[in-house]
Formats: C-alpha cells, sequence, structure tokens
C-alpha cells in the first residue's frame, strides 16, 4: 500500500494526511486539530502524559474515545486535586466502566500527580520544565518521513526526560510514552513531509511562546 511507502494517506477532502488515523472520524479531528499542536497549559500536559501512560498495552484510539469520561473521573485531570485521592477513590475509579480500569495505572495517576505538584513548585510550572527539554535542529531528523518515525519510538530526549522524571519518582514514563507525549504536544513537529498539517504546525510553533 502506498501509505506504508510514503506515510502518506489522501482522505475524502483529497488532502494528504498522516496515514495513522486512518478515516475515522474521530481519529481524523485529532490529528487535524490537536496533535502536534504546542501546549504549554499545565491540566492539558499532565493529561495527556497520564493518558499516555493508561494507553500503555492497548491503542490511542481506545483512550482517544475514552477521555472525556477519564476527564470526568479524575477531576479534570488537576492535578492538585488528584494528588489528594485515597483508597475510596482508587476504588471508585476500579469501579468506572468508563476507564481502563487498571489499579497499578490509577495508583500510577495519583502518585503522578503528587510529583506533578513538586515539578510545578520547582520549576514554576510543568510547561516550564517540559518545554526546557524540547530538542534542538541538531536532534532532529533532516526529513521526518515514515521510515525515520517507525525507525525512532524513543529519542535521546524523550530518554532524558523519562529518566529524569523516573528520578523524582514518576512511574508509567518509560522512553516511549514520553516520545509520544512530545509528539503530541508539539515538543516535536512529527507531521510527516507532505501531510496537510506539517505547514500549519511549523508555524504554531514558530509563534509559540516557550514558557519558563
Amino acid at each position: 500500500m502506498e501509505e506504508k511507502k510514503t506515510g502518506l494517506m489522501v482522505g475524502a477532502d483529497g488532502a494528504a494526511r498522516c496515514f495513522w488515523p486512518g478515516a475515522l472520524p474521530d481519529y481524523l479531528h485529532y490529528h487535524d486539530n490537536e496533535w502536534g499542536r504546542p501546549v504549554a497549559n499545565d491540566t492539558r500536559l499532565f493529561e495527556k502524559i497520564c493518558l499516555e501512560g493508561f494507553q500503555s498495552g492497548l491503542s490511542w484510539l481506545t483512550i482517544l474515545r475514552k477521555r472525556d469520561n477519564f476527564r470526568e473521573a479524575f477531576s479534570g485531570f488537576d492535578f492538585d486535586k488528584v494528588a489528594e485521592y485515597g483508597e475510596a477513590d482508587i476504588e471508585r475509579l476500579l469501579g468506572n466502566p468508563g476507564i481502563v480500569r487498571h489499579r497499578g495505572k490509577i495508583v500510577s495517576t495519583i502518585n503522578n500527580a503528587k510529583r506533578a505538584r513538586e515539578l510545578a513548585d520547582e520549576a514554576g510550572s510543568l510547561a516550564a520544565w517540559f518545554w526546557k527539554f524540547e530538542p534542538g535542529a541538531d536532534e532532529r531528523p533532516k526529513v521526518v518521513d515514515y521510515p525515520t518515525l517507525i525507525a525512532n519510538p524513543t529519542t535521546p530526549t524523550s530518554t532524558r526526560i523519562s529518566k529524569e522524571l523516573k528520578k523524582r519518582g514518576w512511574s508509567f514514563v518509560g522512553p516511549t510514552t514520553v516520545y509520544a507525549f512530545m509528539q503530541a504536544m508539539g515538543l516535536v513537529n512529527d507531521h510527516i513531509e507532505g501531510c496537510m498539517c506539517r505547514g500549519k504546525i511549523e508555524a504554531e510553533r514558530k509563534a509559540f511562546k516557550r514558557p519558563g
């Protein structure tokens, strides 16, 4: 299939896009309107890194379709609120059929909320801490194409961030999880060359005011 060579597919609207959302409307909306756009909002950053942890072993589409349920269950991913969760909250979450009911991941999210509060106190905000790791041009591929993305599910930067987070007590933040977070939150632009979104994201990243 052509998209397996180029990483691109042409949609019903005639536009070329990254292959991974297929023709699924909700996935296409996520690709076109969210993925890769730079984010400096602490709540959204915390939500995303937690949901990437829940995604481990599953597809992102599964998590995306449950995202509103997760938001309702976890107080909108306000990490100050989630940090105060106790055993009753864990049991409540384990009984919620609208989310992924994995005790380890639920406990991890509560732990990571406490760690996020510490990190925000240390750096001024979660955004300031994460964005200081934004890779420079020398760490990025000259061309973002399908073979490059498939061959590099982690990067030196995602490995560094993962190590730093684990050192601070975070969990479910391996290098692959962290790189998916970086791609989604705009720390890198991994829309494939030729994708209709790539140029838009580049323009947004140039205009984006880095926190910190």
